[in-house]
């Protein structure tokens, strides 16, 4: 009897995201790694590390680390996480020429070694990194998604959890638009399994519905800034632990076949008002990867932050196509 096949999963870019997404992802028996770096010696001795946890966190998967491109031939799913991070006083958009050229690369790489996978990128600017990996693939819109709005609404129900002092575990969050500063929290279906979090709110602060406005305002701008918050904090770099659980959330949608309704950074072809651009919306993630896109009807208030999201993800891909001149 043949031996009965298991996941392949790439990871391109083997710093802290990376790492930890190969422990993670086979601590919970995902399926086999490759992790790939152009730094000779780091994806290796990772690989040796994360191999040597098997025996007692019991997995039997096989991890290996690379130089090469061509050990991501059979990859069901590659994961982006190459390219420079955010330093203090950096946007997500000041990487975007940095990047573009680390894209390009692997990109070509994916696309020659790897041509069937699934791809999930989460190098920043995230929309415009998505949008550039597609282009340079050729795969199909719906093979190539990005991860952030997993990421941004998990940070937004962290932050009402701590307001409310409530587990986080049973908040519902959803974050939407561009994954920068414009980025939409719908404030109207955040709630606490069903009840709205502003009726929380303006019960404990006592039925004081300016205070508790003022409250949510703040929990939504901290979970827009919430990236700067931590590269701000760590001063060397940008966060990890969370980037890679959110991350996790997609693999397993895909492999399991979940059909999970997830925040992704998805092509929209006509979708919320909006056509041929990368754009964090709720979709539903499974065996095809982005298999639909769920539009709902947005309020006037979320349809102007929506649509200003939107118009600063066009003006970044649109810088694409028009990069500085070389010094």
């Amino acid at each position: 009897m043949g031996r009965i096949g298991r996941a392949k999963i790439a990871i391109i870019g083997s710093g802290n995201i990376g790492g930890i997404l190969a422990y993670h992802a086979t601590s919970r028996k995902l399926g086999d790694i490759v992790l790939y770096d152009i730094v000779e010696g780091r994806p290796q001795g990772k690989s040796i590390d994360i191999s040597a946890a098997a025996r007692e966190d019991e997995f039997d998967l096989r991890i290996v680390g690379t130089n090469d491109y061509a050990d991501l031939k059979g990859s069901n799913i590659v994961v982006i996480t190459a390219g420079a991070t955010r330093r203090p006083g950096m946007s997500r958009s000041d990487l975007v020429h940095i990047n573009s050229k680390i894209m390009k690369e692997v990109s070509e790489g994916i696309k020659k070694f790897a041509p069937n996978s699934y791809i999930i990128v989460v190098s920043n600017p995230l929309d415009a990194m998505v949008t550039l990996c597609q282009r340079y693939t050729g795969f199909p819109h719906h093979k190539v998604m990005g991860m952030a709005g997993v990421l941004d609404s998990a940070r937004f129900a962290t932050f009402i959890a701590w307001e409310l002092g409530i587990s986080v575990r049973d908040i519902n969050a959803t974050v939407l638009g561009g994954h920068g500063d414009s980025m939409v929290p719908i404030v109207r279906f955040a709630n606490v399994n069903g009840i709205p979090v502003t009726e929380l709110l303006e019960r404990k602060y006592k039925g004081d519905k300016s205070h508790a406005k003022k409250v949510m305002d703040q929990l939504v701008e901290r979970t827009q800034t919430a990236g700067g918050e931590v590269v701000k904090l760590l001063k060397d770099g940008s966060a990890f632990f969370s980037p890679a659980s959110s991350i996790l959330t997609m693999i397993e949608a895909i492999i399991q076949d979940q059909k999970r309704l997830m925040s992704a950074s998805a092509y929209l072809t006509g979708q919320f008002g909006v056509y041929g651009y990368y754009v964090g919306v709720p979709c539903i993630i499974g065996a095809e990867g982005v298999e639909q896109i769920v539009e709902f009807t947005m309020n006037e208030e979320e349809k102007i932050m929506f649509d200003k999201s939107v118009a600063a993800v066009q003006e970044l891909i649109n810088s694409l196509n028009d990069p500085p001149n070389a010094a």
